[in-house]
């Protein structure tokens, strides 16, 4: 759900777990990293709903997934989470708001169109419904546990709930656990038009997926979020404890405050000066409350009024322009220039000071989202709250590692370069990549998380040294039979792999309905005879962990084969053909001008032999021309 609040729970039902989970790995206590993926923006978001050098040392093994996005376009960021065996995937939104992990089961009545097939318990070996008891609602035949969520931006899930096991990806070390999910039945408002599978809780409550592994014993209380830089994306999310760098600030979080994850905000700066405010009003209702499912800010009134002010006085050299949409009055200003890693130049930088006096500074890009429809000006990502809770969304914490460590109430914040916090985190390697597991459409070409290898290895694909050609099959489910613009097409999946338009190429297509079978052929750039391995890699793995993102009105879609080819080697004259050319062009321009050369030497050679010089001629007499 893009840019929705999930701090204000309208209701919600409390839930037993109903049974005994089974007993956890023996990797105790080991910290999860966890991969955040980037979702394709949906057209119907809205984002003024009013809930919307150093290296960090690790201090145990870590297991990871990464973090993929883009905020602002999306609203929110993904992780993928594989349910079943043998494994079903799901985008999940990452949710510090939301406790109940759930996603769309097959018998969905009112269920969206999202990235990945929905659940089916049937063809999962581990599955177990919860078994209905007085602890928990009840479905209609008093058989199952249900769930039911719904939020302030009336939104809402409901449906069973059902335990089996959650795999975390290759580059997670924790081993699969069972926990308990909801399935859902129905899903209204934006969780029914986001493109996302559904919500992965990581709030306070029974159910939450951090509740339950720190239960078993397999991670520590605290988790950690690393949104990227605007424009950039990427990042990370750690499940368990890390070492927290020593200029990381904390600030208190009181877990009987509120149910949310809250922080003692005092003061807020801007250019160094504190905004004129009582600091009670940042302790409102539920407090200031941190929310990665919001996408951006929302103060109290005067909070909000008194930050408008002060950075539109900092910068009143800019030209102040409506939002790029009209349904709102956004606070924007031209002129600041493309670059965002500039902005500080032009924009005030804006600090957060909590009760003990700890300061945290915000960058620009931590309370400005770019104008999408005038290059190089900007819109203030802080909105006024309409009710006197401050929430503070994802955007307030980009390039900030933040450390939930609930085992000792408190709240970390720490800059730094989130889609490069892999080096950060000590690791010798790139991360490898997330499995992929088959939804029933895919090959072989997909591995399961308990079964694949640690990443691909040097060589892209074994007995491949250099990767020449990479094609893959994709099916397209589009709402009408009307063929798709596959020149456009061609071009978002360049977009999307970050290659030339050039190097994308349709070899051919079938279609049946509703659904086209598109085989596309990605080429080396016409420089190069092969792909690199860092390119090919990311390619590949762009392609088998659906990363790739295209157009709303082509449809979703489905890779269903994935082929790489090595490097074919040339014959002599492929290998030589310019130096070839060359010579034989040399050749042809030296024998022509050798040619002429000649021409013209014989022809002067016969002026000579006919017409001799005057003075050698033998006189005669003059002879009147002869008749013909």
């Amino acid at each position: 759900m893009a840019r929705r609040t999930l701090v204000l729970l309208i209701s919600s039902i409390v839930f037993n777990l109903c049974g005994a989970f089974a007993s956890g790995s023996d990797d105790h206590s080991r910290p999860m990293i966890l991969p955040l993926y980037l979702s394709s923006p949906n057209a119907n978001w809205h984002h003024r709903q009013t809930f919307d050098g150093r290296r960090l040392q690790r201090s145990e093994p870590n297991s990871h997934m990464r973090l993929y996005d883009d905020l602002l376009a999306n609203g929110y960021y993904t992780t993928r989470l594989w349910i079943g065996t043998p494994p079903q995937r799901f985008a999940l939104i990452v949710d510090t708001g939301s406790t109940v992990t759930y996603v769309p089961c097959f018998d969905c009545e009112q269920c969206g169109r999202h990235q990945d097939p929905r659940f089916q318990p049937d063809l999962s070996s581990t599955y177990q419904p919860v078994k209905c008891d007085i602890n928990c609602n009840c479905d209609k035949k008093e058989a199952q546990c249900t769930y039911e969520r719904r939020y302030a931006e009336m939104s809402s899930s409901s449906g069973v709930l059902g335990e089996d096991v959650l795999s975390f990806g290759n580059e997670s070390e924790l081993v699969p656990q069972r926990a308990v999910f909801g399935c859902e039945n129905i899903e209204t408002g934006d969780l029914y038009s986001q493109r996302a599978d559904g919500i992965m809780g990581l709030g306070r409550g029974r159910l939450s997926v951090m509740d339950q592994l720190v239960d078993k014993g397999v991670i520590s209380d605290s988790f950690s979020l690393c949104y990227g830089g605007m424009g950039v994306g990427g990042g990370a999310m750690v499940l368990g404890s890390i070492k927290s760098p020593p200029d990381m600030v904390f600030t208190h979080s009181d877990p009987f405050r509120s149910p949310y994850y809250n922080i003692e905000l005092k003061e807020i700066h801007v250019a160094g000066k504190p905004l004129k405010l009582n600091p009670k009003i940042f302790d409102g209702k539920h407090g200031t409350v941190l929310d990665s499912g919001t996408t951006y800010a929302y103060l109290p009134k005067d909070a909000f009024h008194a930050f408008k002010d002060a950075v539109t006085r900092k910068v009143n050299f800019l030209k102040q322009i409506h939002g790029p949409d009209p349904n709102y009055q956004d606070i924007c200003f031209s002129g600041a220039g493309r670059d965002v890693t500039q902005l500080s130049k032009v924009f005030p930088q804006v600090d957060m000071v909590f009760t003990k006096g700890q300061k945290f500074s915000l960058s620009p890009e931590n309370y400005l989202f770019p104008h999408t429809k005038v290059s190089g000006a900007y819109c203030l990502g802080i909105f006024e709250n309409g009710d006197s809770t401050t929430l503070l969304g994802g955007i307030v914490t980009r390039n900030t590692l933040v450390t939930y460590d609930r085992a000792n109430d408190k709240i970390g914040f720490w800059k730094t370069n989130c889609s490069e916090l892999w080096k950060r985190l000590n690791y010798s390697n790139a991360p490898p990549p997330a499995p992929s597991a088959s939804d029933g459409r895919n090959t072989s070409v997909e591995i399961s998380p308990s079964i694949a290898p640690s990443g691909l290895p040097d060589t892209v694909i074994p007995g491949v040294l250099q990767v020449g050609l990479i094609s893959f099959d994709m099916m397209l489910s589009i709402n009408n039979t009307i063929k798709p613009n596959f020149t456009e097409l061609a071009e978002s999946i360049a977009h999307e792999l970050e290659l030339n338009i050039s190097q994308v190429r349709l070899m051919n297509y079938t279609h049946t309905g509703n659904n086209f079978i598109i085989r596309w052929a990605i080429v080396p750039a016409e420089s190069a005879n092969c792909f690199s391995k860092t390119k090919a890699t990311g390619i590949i793995r762009r392609l088998k962990e659906h990363q790739m993102h295209i157009p709303q009105k082509f449809g979703s879609y489905h890779l269903v084969k994935l082929k790489v080819e090595p490097q074919m080697k040339r014959s002599w004259w492929k290998q030589h053909y310019w130096a070839v050319a060359v010579a034989v062009i040399v050749t042809s321009v030296l024998g022509l001008l050798a040619l002429g050369t000649w021409l013209v030497w014989k022809y002067r050679l016969q002026d000579i032999v006919s017409y001799e010089p005057i003075a050698a001629r033998a006189i005669v007499p003059e002879q009147e021309l002869q008749p013909l």
